[in-house]
């Protein structure tokens, strides 16, 4: 083992500090993780010269018997040379893409007459291919385009010319309902399909702004040479070319060929979304899913889906757009962060598609199994706090008061990560003088397990408290020296503005590292905040009655007579804009007019 790690450090310091693609290897010869670098000796050192607190990092370490690296050029090249040994050999603890799709392309078909349909097979045979596309509706509407306006041949015919001078074809309906020209029969020449092709693929190409300047200028040539048919059939084609471009996504006619990457973590995948822009329109739209099999940071992830996306949807765009900077710089790309405008509301579009997606596959998992999710948050939550059991019984406590007026204090249950709202309790402080939360904590939670103790009940798996070390504390000496009951008692404290920070646990309480990004953290925060809530509405609620019950001290009203007021009318207001025959229905004629007297003088 010593030889391997002595090894392992003698190859770290021969390390060129150059940009670079390493490779790990474990003790069969197998390649289990690929990875890119600026500086090839800094970033292979940084696995081997600190500890690692993840444990997938930790995991990898412990298997690398080898390493192996290739020297490149430029950062790009490494992210390209990184993106290609990934597909090659699917290393085990790489960012993996989930998704493995063919999507459809644009086939113009080398062959005379060329057609033009939509294919999913690639073929390399002279025939170009324009795509892929990942938004049908968008294919299908540049299709149905094409063939409406140029009269592009849909049949299988081989149309040499020595076939079309032999008349061994037909024309076919398509011709009879002026869908296409009749080739096959020679009513149109090849010629003129090639000058048709020509503006056909500057659609393909998205440069729909060219194509309108150049039959503009095509149909003031005609009107000018008195072509005037040959003009209105130009001027036909522009129209539907704009009503094509009024259907596609339009953002702004100055954005110009850009790329746009969203990304959103959640647990062990990454989401990141693609959008192509062409002259303003959005030609393409996609959201990819990685699997993510180590620690890897967020511009890392990023930088290998851009490089893999941009390969894909074979793009060059010169500008890329992204919502924050990157570890890699791209050849002749600009790197653009937005603050504001067009381009900023490009970003945003981009980060609300793949937050959609996000929340869209999430909610999917968890529609087809419920239970899976709820059982991967807690037994997370178990191997975080270390507890025996799996906490499929959590209570949490907060109180509720106004300079100690009208004190509260509530409890929330979640069972099997839900809340379980028959289970919840009020309290109202009945010991406690004034504003003292930790006595109030503390007789809440005693008289809470007091009773849980002698009627037998089963004690939760966890008590989460709304607050720090103070708060766990109290109940602590509540739960263990007074009553002698053992429950784990973990802290969510917050932070200035009233956000969940931190998770404390254990005795003295430790900090419990969390992602805000992960869902155990969201979980862990709506507990916090539906404690807060049900404590609050509770001490709202009591806050009414009281102001209600001091506002009816009345003499000749008693407390029967106030309940039912206040059952009936729910606030003061009411009661006062209430007429004489509306009390008299609740309380009967002599104390309707009491009431109605006093509010009325």
């Amino acid at each position: 083992m010593d030889k391997e790690i002595s090894k392992l450090k003698q190859i770290v310091l021969s390390l060129p500090e150059n940009p670079g693609v390493y490779q790990y290897l474990n003790k069969e010869g197998i390649i289990i993780y690929v990875g890119k670098a600026v500086n090839l000796k800094r970033r292979v050192s940084s696995y081997f010269n600190k500890y690692q607190t993840s444990p997938k990092v930790r995991a990898l370490v412990k298997q690398i018997e080898d390493i192996k690296y290739i020297v490149v050029a430029t950062e790009q090249d490494a992210l390209l040379l990184e993106n290609s040994l990934i597909k090659k050999h699917q290393p085990h603890y790489n960012i993996l893409l989930k998704d493995d799709k063919t999507y459809p392309s644009i086939c113009i078909k080398h062959e005379s007459f060329p057609r033009i349909f939509q294919t999913r097979n690639i073929i390399r045979d002279g025939s170009q291919y324009f795509g892929p596309y990942t938004y049908l509706p968008a294919m299908k509407t540049v299709l149905e385009l094409i063939h409406d306006i140029y009269k592009i041949r849909t049949c299988k015919y081989a149309l040499t010319e020595d076939n079309i001078n032999k008349c061994k074809f037909k024309v076919c309906l398509q011709y009879h309902i002026k869908k296409c020209d009749g080739y096959c029969e020679g009513h149109s020449t090849e010629e003129e399909y090639l000058s048709n092709l020509k503006e056909i693929k500057m659609i393909l190409k998205g440069d729909v702004d060219i194509l309108e300047g150049y039959l503009k200028t095509k149909m003031t040539k005609a009107a000018e040479e008195l072509k005037f048919e040959e003009a209105q059939r130009i001027k036909e084609k522009l129209e539907k070319i704009s009503l094509y471009r009024s259907k596609s996504t339009i953002v702004s006619s100055v954005i110009s060929n850009v790329d746009v990457f969203a990304i959103e973590i959640e647990d062990n995948n990454a989401y990141v979304n693609f959008l192509k822009v062409m002259n303003g329109t959005i030609t393409q739209a996609y959201t990819f899913e990685y699997k993510i099999n180590t620690e890897e940071e967020k511009e890392d992830i990023l930088s290998s889906a851009i490089t893999e996306m941009r390969e894909r949807f074979k793009s060059y765009s010169r500008e890329i757009i992204v919502p924050f900077p990157i570890n890699f710089a791209l050849d002749n790309v600009t790197i653009t962060i937005p603050e504001r405008g067009d381009k900023k509301k490009l970003l945003d579009l981009s980060k609300n598609n793949v937050k959609q997606y996000k929340f869209d596959r999430l909610k999917q998992a968890e529609k087809f199994n419920p239970e899976q999710r709820a059982v991967k948050l807690l037994t997370e939550l178990q191997h975080k706090l270390g507890l025996k059991e799996l906490p499929l019984h959590i209570e949490s406590f907060d109180n509720s008061n106004i300079s100690g007026t009208d004190a509260v204090a509530a409890c929330v249950v979640f069972k099997n990560a839900k809340p379980s709202k028959k289970d919840y309790r009020k309290f109202n402080i009945k010991t406690v003088e004034g504003p003292d939360d930790y006595a109030s904590m503390q007789e809440v939670v005693e008289r809470r397990y007091t009773r849980m103790k002698e009627e037998g009940e089963k004690y939760p798996n966890l008590i989460i408290v709304d607050g720090g070390i103070g708060q766990m504390e109290c109940v602590r000496k509540v739960i263990e020296d007074k009553l002698n009951i053992y429950i784990p008692i973990a802290g969510l404290a917050k932070d200035d503005h009233h956000n969940t920070r931190e998770l404390l646990f254990g005795f003295p309480p430790a900090h419990v590292a969390l992602n805000p990004n992960e869902s155990l953290f969201r979980f862990l925060a709506s507990i916090q905040d539906e404690v807060h809530r049900f404590a609050i509405s509770f001490h709202r609620e009591k806050r009414s009655k009281t102001q209600i019950q001091s506002s009816l001290d009345i003499k000749g009203i008693g407390e029967s007579t106030k309940q039912k007021l206040i059952k009936e009318f729910k606030s003061i207001k009411k009661i006062k804009e209430s007429t004489i025959e509306e009390l008299t229905k609740i309380v009967g004629t002599s104390k309707a007019t009491i009431i109605y007297n006093e509010f009325h003088k």
